[in-house]
């Protein structure tokens, strides 16, 4: 995936402009910046759901909408909310998704869910749910491109590390991450974007002096 010359707008006001980034497989970039900055108006545009941005995106070379089918037909999104049916289990969910119940049990296992693979979602907490989702990760044959939003929210340390070793095996397997975090992030090659760097001049002055 790349972008070029990428703008976006949210409530008419352009959040960030002049946007160029290169994500080749085998990669990671995080996104930071602070909260409004547009993290997510820019997840949301690169996974085609929202439109009102200026620029090119592309995937393996060809440029957004035209190549926006391909891309999701190889794209892992997972966004703030979990994602999940409140009204089936862990398994359930995973097997929706296509998994084998076997490779199901190990993903579970992975983000620390055994033995609450039967347990009705809508019975879990917050933070269950939300590795019911990240579980998706831990299952074989992942999809090349995985965007996911602060995954790394309200993991222990043990997850986090869990979670880092996961994506870095994807890396290794010639996949790409592109991801935000406020936390610091230990995987390998990582490219870093600040989206503060590419803030209209007049979003830089109404930081400074509050106009």
């Amino acid at each position: 995936m790349s972008a070029r010359d990428l703008s976006c707008e949210r409530d008419g006001r352009v959040l960030f402009a002049g946007l160029d980034f290169q994500l080749p497989a085998g990669t990671a970039l995080q996104v930071e910046g602070a909260n409004g900055a547009g993290k997510s108006t820019l997840i949301r545009t690169l996974i085609g759901s929202a439109s009102d941005y200026h620029g090119d995106i592309s995937w393996r070379g060809k440029v957004f909408p035209g190549a926006l089918a391909a891309m999701r037909s190889e794209l892992l999104y997972i966004g703030h909310h979990a994602g999940v049916r409140r009204g089936l289990s862990p398994l359930e969910n995973l097997a929706w998704y296509g998994a084998a119940a076997e490779d199901a049990m190990a993903a579970l296992d992975a983000v620390g869910l055994y033995g609450f693979e039967d347990t009705l979602c809508q019975q879990l907490s917050a933070g269950q749910n939300r590795r019911v989702a990240l579980a998706r990760l831990y299952l074989p044959a992942a999809p090349q491109l995985w965007i996911l939003d602060e995954p790394l929210a309200a993991l222990d340390v043990v997850g986090v590390e869990s979670l880092e070793s996961c994506m870095h095996g994807h890396l290794q397997r010639g996949g790409s991450v592109l991801l935000t975090s406020h936390q610091p992030v230990r995987i390998q090659p990582l490219v870093k974007v600040n989206l503060a760097d590419f803030q209209p001049q007049e979003s830089h002055l109404e930081a400074e002096y509050g106009v």
